[in-house]
């Protein structure tokens, strides 16, 4: 049986507003409050943000700190590998998403010849490049990095070469390259976009699911429908960002979007994704309790990865050798 191993990154450097590095203690404030013992029950370890160099004059307009991402990076991938190699299912809980390109990094390099399917649970499509990017801000890049895509059709912006120097590199992380073929992505909920990232969504053949679908077929069977069209994958990555969710539930994030998820059905839909034996990792991110007098948010999440971790445990545990 393997053993769930925390790794805590809290990195927001990616992010366009302050506070998700803050997400992981407002989750072990919600689990105080609960009166769990969650984070007693897993070894964590927690890897280095560089957010104080948010303090620092930023030099990259169309790929803010993206100097210091890559440093954050790196590690993630080191982190989740080694995770990966010590034969642990790595979750991971980050400040903002644009980690998550240190993730899949991290489980390529571990098995480069493994072919990696990717669900992303998400308000936002984050497949915008340095050459697209309206805002600057990474946390809007992690698929495009693990994709190895740069959108040149939709070409807006002009980065600066040293910009352009960091973003390769970015795409070198774990393995150079892309992570993932567009056929192996799922996207769940995501409804906030913008043209550069609808056209190379309709391009590639991206599958997405919308929150109407959720709602009509229900979450088993948008789980089920998920898993299938990942059928040729040998390994599956869940990324959850909380502004997947309905801004009703999701006060404490940067950018709350309506019509999504209900805390309930991001439960029951995280669960059914993990169940699958395939499913080698999880990810959460974008918790920012500044944003959220009550920790309303973190406690609505810590819900949800309480409940999906309980669902990898339980899958562990079926899958022990029986002893005769």
């Amino acid at each position: 049986m393997k053993k769930v191993k925390l790794i805590e990154v809290r990195s927001e450097l990616g992010a366009g507003t302050r506070g998700a590095g803050m997400g992981i203690d407002a989750l072990k404030v919600a689990c105080l409050d609960k009166a769990s013992d969650y984070f007693k029950r897993f070894n964590s370890i927690a890897v280095p943000d560089l957010n104080y160099t948010l303090f620092d004059k930023d030099y990259f307009p169309t790929a803010h700190h993206i100097d210091s991402i890559l440093a954050v990076l790196k590690s993630v991938s080191n982190t989740v590998s080694q995770t990966l190699e010590f034969g642990m299912f790595p979750l991971v809980l980050a400040g903002d998403h644009s980690n998550a390109a240190g993730t899949i990094a991290g489980i390529k390099k571990t098995y480069p010849d493994k072919t990696l399917g990717v669900v992303w649970i998400d308000a936002h499509a984050d497949i915008h490049s340095p050459y697209t990017t309206p805002s600057g801000n990474v946390h809007g890049m992690a698929m495009a990095i693990a994709l190895n895509e740069d959108n040149p059709d939709c070409r807006k912006n002009d980065p600066a070469p040293e910009t352009i120097f960091f973003w390769e590199s970015l795409k070198r992380v774990g393995i150079d390259g892309p992570k993932l073929k567009p056929e192996h992505l799922v996207y769940i909920v995501v409804r906030d976009t913008e043209g550069e990232e609808n056209y190379l969504i309709r391009k590639l053949g991206i599958k997405a699911v919308s929150y109407k679908e959720v709602r009509v077929k229900g979450v088993k069977k948008v789980a089920k429908e998920t898993l299938a069209h990942l059928k040729d994958c040998d390994l599956i990555y869940v990324s959850f960002d909380v502004d997947s969710l309905d801004s009703k539930f999701s006060k404490g994030t940067g950018t709350p979007v309506e019509v999504g998820l209900t805390v309930e059905e991001a439960k029951d839909l995280c669960c059914e994704l993990v169940h699958d034996p395939r499913v080698c990792c999880y990810e959460m991110v974008e918790i920012n309790p500044t944003l959220d007098t009550e920790n309303t948010m973190a406690e609505n999440a810590f819900e949800i990865l309480e409940s999906t971790t309980k669902a990898i445990l339980d899958r562990e545990s079926k899958s022990e050798p029986k002893l005769f």
